[in-house]
C-alpha cells in the first residue's frame, strides 16, 4: 500500500493541526510498508517533548537507531503479511466484528463518499486498513478532501470519523502490536500509536 486515498484540496491550516496530521501520516507510512534505511535515519532523529507520547517518540527513535532495514522488512512481513497468515490483522472490521469486509467497512465507505475521500487507483487493500485510516485522518485534519457539502472537514467531522472508524478499535490494535511476539522495531510503533490516540481521544472529549 502506498497512498491509499486521493488527496484533492490543501488549504492553510493552523500549525498545531498540521502537527496532528503529521503524526497520523507518520503512522500511516509505518503501517503501510517497512521503513527503508533513509526513513530509519529520519526516525532516529525524533525527539519527544515529555509525557507518554513524547516517551513513545523517544522509544521509536531508539528503535530506529538500533534497527537493520532488512530485519525491519522481515519483521513487517511477519507481522502484517505472513505466509499462511499474519501475526496481526490491521483492519477495523476484524477488530470490531472478528471478520474481514464486514459492516464497519461498508459504513466507512459511505463516510468516505460523504467526506469526498476517494480510494486511490491501484490500491487493493480494504479501506479499513489502519494505515489507510490514519492517512484519511491526516487528510481530514489538513483539509485535503472536499466534503459533499463543500468546505473542509472541521473538528466535529474529525471527531465523528475518529470515534466511528479509529477510536473504536485502533487503540487495541496498537496495544496488541506492542506485545506481538515478532515485534522489535514495531513495538515502538505500537507505543506511538497507542499513546497518540489516547491524546486525540482526550482532546476530542475536552472539545465536545
Amino acid at each position: 500500500m502506498s497512498k491509499a486515498v486521493d488527496h484533492t484540496v490543501s488549504p492553510a491550516v493552523a500549525e498545531e493541526e498540521l502537527l496532528r496530521a503529521q503524526v497520523y501520516a507518520l503512522l500511516a507510512r509505518l503501517l503501510a510498508r517497512a521503513p527503508d534505511a533513509a526513513f530509519l535515519t529520519v526516525l532516529s532523529e525524533l525527539v519527544g517533548e515529555g509525557g507518554d507520547f513524547g516517551a513513545a517518540l523517544d522509544q521509536l527513535a531508539d528503535a530506529a537507531r538500533g534497527s537493520d532495514p532488512a530485519a525491519v522488512e522481515e519483521e513487517f512481513t511477519t507481522l502484517f503479511i505472513g505466509v499462511g497468515g499474519s501475526e496481526r490483522t490491521p483492519y477495523g472490521s476484524f477488530y470490531l466484528t472478528g471478520f474481514l469486509n464486514e459492516k464497519p467497512l461498508a459504513e466507512l465507505r459511505a463516510d468516505m463518499a460523504r467526506l469526498g475521500i476517494a480510494r486511490a487507483d491501484g490500491v487493493t487493500e480494504p479501506e479499513d486498513h489502519i494505515a489507510a485510516l490514519c492517512e484519511m485522518m491526516a487528510g481530514l485534519i489538513a483539509g485535503e478532501f472536499a466534503p459533499e457539502e463543500g468546505g473542509t472537514a472541521g473538528l466535529d467531522a474529525q471527531r465523528a470519523f475518529f470515534d466511528r472508524h479509529i477510536g473504536s478499535w485502533a487503540g487495541r490494535f496498537f496495544a496488541d502490536l506492542e506485545t506481538s511476539p515478532s515485534a522489535r522495531f514495531y513495538r515502538a510503533v505500537g507505543a506511538v500509536g497507542r499513546s497518540f490516540l489516547a491524546v486525540e481521544a482526550r482532546a476530542f472529549d475536552l472539545a465536545a
